[in-house]
């Protein structure tokens, strides 16, 4: 058999080297060479093949799309709704799941009481099969269950492992037959074909790949903890997220008291889907309601706050949307916190040019209470009647809640899913809302009056004109 070869590409241009340096001799660019294999080509020709058109190989069955048979995939509950409706109602047999976040922010923490929890199911069935393995690849495994004690975590039925080895793993992965394990992290595991330290890009690519195909073919559930960098995207290389099925981002402060759990890619579910918990002195806790923790009640109406009524996944999310106007002493600033601060350039010019409303030589701040980060568009609406409410000083009714995306023609654009939105706003008690025209519902939504908005000059009308 020809030997595996061990060669450098360079991540620039493609080039190959013998071996490491800092520099590729090719495009000048430093630091870009990457540990690969290289597997020479097979020289025997294949023996079953057919050679048409200079081609050699045996042809591969095709079929007709509508002739397969769709199984429908099994999924196995969590124990933590939260963490369900994040997976698309749970996690699915086979699937490989990426979970990031920064450090200390509670990865380790929920997968362990996620483990702990199947486990203990499990073992209420038969104790002959592990159900759930734990494998350790930063912490010993001293540190594994003292982390499970301080939680007051069930510990009978979970199974650990400390090892860092990929072969090692896949093989007591095989001979135990776990229905789900974890693997943290992924930075720590190393394949033996790769003569490069834990960590590397290659490393990393490598052993995610076997873990993967492993995970196909046995029908085990993976989760796979991934670190972040400073900019607070996944560590490795952006292969890895391709290969995965699922992908999880721990939002929130690492002081806060609340973490949230967003997908960023799901195979199986929502992409956006966000799950919300509260961190205790025993692990996470689930937040049922989370748009209640999101809203401040105060005991008058202030300035700058208004409510935003945000689509995450497939619930509605009631969020406080707060600004701040002031003199600015020098180049004035712009400052978004939990929304994309490019926007609110764009929306404050937009506001200028077709609301009359002008920012100009003061600093605009505004901030999304809770540390939630809104994704979508329809919080246009809410941030400029935020900054007119503050720069005025006209404080707008605590019963209102508004959502909308506005166009760079002043319009107001509708989004999607409109009654879910109002429907969600009445039942935490708001009685007015300012929503697109197009939005408008057909049926008088009881107990709220629903105002419809074309133009952003309109909108803020509407808005400064209620009474607070």
């Amino acid at each position: 058999m020809s030997k595996v070869k061990t060669q450098y590409a360079c991540q620039q241009c493609g080039t190959t080297h013998p071996k490491w340096s800092g520099q590729c001799s090719d495009c000048g660019e430093w630091n870009c060479l990457v540990e690969s294999k290289s597997e020479p080509a097979s020289t025997h020709r294949a023996k079953a093949g057919i050679v048409a058109g200079g081609y050699a190989g045996q042809a591969s069955s095709v079929t007709k799309l509508n002739k397969i048979s769709m199984a429908r995939e099994t999924r196995l509950s969590t124990g933590i709704s939260e963490f369900d409706r994040v997976l698309g109602g749970g996690l699915v047999t086979g699937s490989v799941v990426l979970i990031g976040g920064d450090p200390g922010i509670g990865k380790s923490t929920i997968l362990l009481q996620t483990m702990t929890h199947m486990a203990e199911q499990a073992g209420k069935d038969t104790e002959s099969i592990t159900r759930a393995l734990y494998v350790t690849g930063e912490e010993s495994l001293s540190q594994v269950a003292l982390r499970a004690q301080r939680l007051d975590l069930p510990t009978h039925h979970l199974s650990v492992m400390a090892e860092t080895c990929v072969e090692t793993i896949c093989a007591t992965l095989a001979q135990e037959k776990p229905a789900v394990a974890v693997l943290d992290s992924i930075q720590t595991l190393y394949t033996e074909s790769l003569q490069s330290a834990p960590g590397g890009v290659a490393q990393i690519r490598e052993s995610a790949a076997l873990l993967t195909r492993y995970a196909k073919n046995s029908g085990t559930a993976l989760f796979l903890v991934g670190h972040v960098t400073k900019e607070g995207a996944l560590a490795g290389p952006r292969v890895l997220e391709h290969m995965v099925d699922c992908v999880l981002y721990f939002e929130g402060e690492s002081d806060s008291r609340f973490r949230m759990i967003r997908a960023v890619k799901n195979r199986f579910g929502a992409v956006n889907e966000l799950g919300v918990f509260a961190m205790t002195d025993r692990g996470l806790r689930e937040v049922p309601n989370p748009s209640a923790i999101f809203l401040s009640r105060y005991d008058e109406a202030i300035p700058g706050s208004i409510v935003m009524v945000s689509r995450e996944g497939t619930r509605p999310l009631l969020v406080e949307v707060q600004a701040l106007v002031d003199d600015a002493h020098g180049q004035p600033r712009r400052v978004a916190l939990g929304l994309d601060q490019n926007r609110l350039a764009m929306l404050l010019a937009v506001m200028h040019r077709h609301g009359g409303v002008q920012t100009t030589g003061q600093d605009v701040f505004v901030n999304v209470v809770g540390g939630v980060k809104v994704m979508e568009t329809g919080s246009d609406l809410a941030v400029l009647l935020a900054v007119a409410s503050s720069l005025r000083g006209k404080a707008l009714p605590q019963h209102l809640a508004v959502f909308g995306e506005v166009g760079l023609s002043g319009e107001i654009r509708p989004v999607p899913n409109g009654q879910e939105r109002l429907r969600e706003a009445v039942k935490h008690g708001f009685k007015t809302a300012i929503v697109p025209r197009a939005n408008m519902p057909q049926q008088v939504v009881k107990g709220l009056n629903v105002i419809a908005v074309g133009r952003l000059h309109e909108a803020l009308d509407a808005a400064l004109q209620l009474d607070s």
